[in-house]
């Protein structure tokens, strides 16, 4: 059992409480931003359709909307990545997850990636400053699916480019059958030791207990999306 290092708000405001399947329904999107609210999470992460009615829903509360750009594959021409995060962010996002080219990161196309990944951040920073908000950007590098070799050398690629977080996974690669993955100890750590305190880590993808996400942050992550921010929060609640 994990000590209690956090309250659950301390614990709740390092979390973006997820939901970005594809047949999330209009019902479902009101209740994950009203348990955002009363549980204090960080932001709540949404499709692009969604934005609109997260932001209207938070508009009056502190949770952040965060949305997802070339979700979930990142295999989208870098102008229609770029178009995305603009319209998110004029939607209402105040925080952008794009997903970088997984195919050019395992190839070691790696100027081609960081270049995209550049024009994505600040078209979405752009975007920030004529709506007069700062926006903040996480790319994810789909640690599920890249050999370990590759984790550091994608991780510094997003430093580079301007982001403010490496983000683990989309939670949607499963190479290890019907099991999310990407938010492992060791992907966490490996990113850790290439970027160092350069910026945030946010781990993502098949964390579904309080044990795990304490874990993680132990290696180094600054922020976990999770779909089971309630059931993790309380179960810190229950056992501190």
């Amino acid at each position: 059992m994990p000590v209690c290092e956090y309250t659950p708000e301390e614990l709740a405001a390092l979390m973006d409480y997820t939901l970005l399947k594809p047949d999330a329904s209009e019902d479902e999107i009101r209740k994950l931003c009203f348990e955002a609210i009363d549980y204090g999470f960080c932001s709540v992460c949404v499709n692009p359709a969604n934005v609109a009615l997260a932001t209207a829903l938070l508009a009056s509360s502190p949770v952040k909307v965060c949305s997802v750009v070339a979700f979930p594959l990142g295999a989208s021409a870098t102008e229609v990545k770029v178009f995305e995060a603009r319209h998110c962010v004029y939607t209402g996002c105040d925080e952008i997850d794009i997903v970088a080219d997984i195919a050019g990161l395992i190839s070691g196309d790696y100027r081609a990636v960081e270049k995209e990944l550049a024009a994505v951040v600040a078209g979405a920073r752009d975007a920030g400053r004529k709506s007069g908000r700062d926006i903040i950007v996480k790319v994810i590098i789909e640690t599920a699916l890249l050999p370990a070799k590759v984790i550091p050398e994608a991780s510094r690629i997003v430093v580079n480019a301007g982001a403010d977080f490496v983000k683990t996974s989309t939670g949607f690669a499963r190479p290890l059958g019907n099991v999310p993955s990407g938010a492992t100890v060791e992907a966490v750590s490996l990113i850790k030791s290439a970027v160092g305190n350069a910026v945030g880590i946010k781990a993502s993808g098949g964390i579904g207990s309080l044990e795990k996400s304490i874990a993680l942050i132990r290696a180094g992550a600054t922020r976990l999306g999770v779909s089971s921010g309630v059931k993790i929060i309380e179960e810190l609640r229950s056992c501190c």
